[in-house]
């Protein structure tokens, strides 16, 4: 995995802690927020997802639509796990378990089902930036919280979530040959489709929704796709067991954004955990 490709996942890294941290930041109807933030992502994403179609590089046919539509359908599980785990606990617990439980599972199910043969020092390197991530998490037993255990039940779905549409998506573009960026739109577009009808059905929720959530939905609309496009790219030729857990070195920038934005502790600790992700990640560059 080139130098390249490292820091093309490390920026997506951190736009990926960025527009969570946003996410906090919703107030109201998880449905409508998500539902906003999908629509706006897509008429954002449409120019740069429509240019592979219009050189001839990317065509429309049954495959793209298909790859696209199951993504769909994992990417809202996903979406609305993770606001329903925010809404109910901490950045701190939540978001250390999701993005930790992901890459695990993608790792093994990479290396079992998918028959992918990562380097030894690279597969040595993503086993050090997941211990990394489990420093930050901490004990989930202890803490501010009343219920911390759900907390980490919610993250732990959330993960599974991140695990099924990571490996979907990774085969999507390497075996059927897609381009990211018409595929990651396409995405899009179906998302915002099928979650129309639940929004329309609290259409009066939905003024007072934008009017408070406006920058948060603004926020995740660009950087969400920004940071998954960018990983969409490089699981074009990188194995997913590497990417994976590379991509989840975003947690340090998030858990120290949690500390400063909402309250959140065990800095100390935390980052001695982005010491030991950044550890991983020097391994998985050699």
């Amino acid at each position: 995995m080139g130098a390249a490709s490292i820091a093309l996942v490390l920026v997506a890294a951190v736009a990926h802690a960025i527009w969570n941290t946003a996410a906090k930041f919703q107030r109201g109807d998880p449905v409508l927020f998500v539902w906003a933030y999908t629509c706006a992502a897509t008429l954002l994403c449409l120019p740069v997802g429509l240019a592979p179609v219009l050189d001839g590089s990317q065509p429309l046919d049954r495959g793209l639509a298909a790859a696209a539509l199951v993504s769909a359908g994992l990417h809202i599980v996903y979406s609305l796990t993770l606001q329903g785990g925010y809404d109910r606990f901490d950045m701190g617990v939540v978001y250390p378990v999701a993005r930790g439980t992901g890459p695990v599972l993608s790792m093994i199910v990479a290396i079992a089902l998918l028959g992918e043969q990562p380097h030894a020092v690279e597969l040595a390197g993503a086993v050090v930036v997941v211990a990394g991530i489990c420093v930050v998490a901490g004990n989930p037993f202890s803490g501010g919280q009343s219920h911390p255990l759900r907390g980490v039940m919610w993250g732990a779905a959330t993960g599974a979530a991140i695990a099924c549409y990571t490996l979907w998506d990774s085969w999507s573009v390497r075996h059927l040959d897609l381009a990211a960026t018409t595929y990651f739109t396409g995405t899009y577009l179906i998302q915002s489709l099928v979650l129309t009808p639940r929004a329309l059905r609290r259409r009066t929720a939905i003024t007072g929704s934008l009017r408070t959530n406006w920058r948060p939905v603004l926020i995740v609309a660009v950087f969400s796709p920004l940071a998954y496009i960018l990983v969409l790219h490089v699981m074009r030729t990188a194995p997913v067991a590497i990417v994976a857990p590379l991509r989840e070195s975003s947690i340090v920038i998030g858990s120290v954004l949690a500390w400063r934005l909402f309250g959140e502790g065990h800095l100390a600790r935390r980052l001695v955990g982005a010491a030991i992700v950044l550890a991983g990640i020097a391994l998985i560059s050699l």
